[in-house]
């Protein structure tokens, strides 16, 4: 069964860096499209980054576009969400997707929180 877990969340102050983790378990990882995701209370959950398979192509929200970055390492089953210059309209609850290339089945984790604040 496919497990997503992600970690790294926290408060961090405006202008500062957080990189968040996501492990996949009970998945081929090297067959997965992988993104992050973020979301506030009452709102809908909004696209951040993505990054293929072979990781030959990311993509980004026109928010985070020079400030974040999205990288995987397939032996470690792991996608990371490398964010800088964190502002307050970043603070969200952030989950990761896995999407299998070849079923097209998506599967979420349980997110992990993160808060810019002085």
């Amino acid at each position: 069964q496919v497990q997503l877990v992600e970690s790294g969340g926290g408060l961090v102050q405006p202008g500062g860096s957080l990189r968040l983790s996501c492990v996949c378990s009970g998945c081929s990882f090297r067959r997965y499209d992988m993104s992050w995701y973020r979301q506030n209370p009452g709102l809908e959950r909004e696209f951040v980054a993505s990054i293929t398979s072979a990781a030959d192509s990311t993509n980004y929200a026109d928010s985070v576009k020079g400030r974040f970055t999205i990288s995987r390492d397939n032996d470690k089953k792991t996608v990371y969400l490398q964010m800088n210059s964190l502002n307050p309209d970043d603070t969200a609850v952030y989950y990761c997707k896995a999407r299998s290339t070849l079923l097209g089945i998506t599967y979420w984790g349980q997110g992990t929180q993160v808060t810019v604040s002085a």
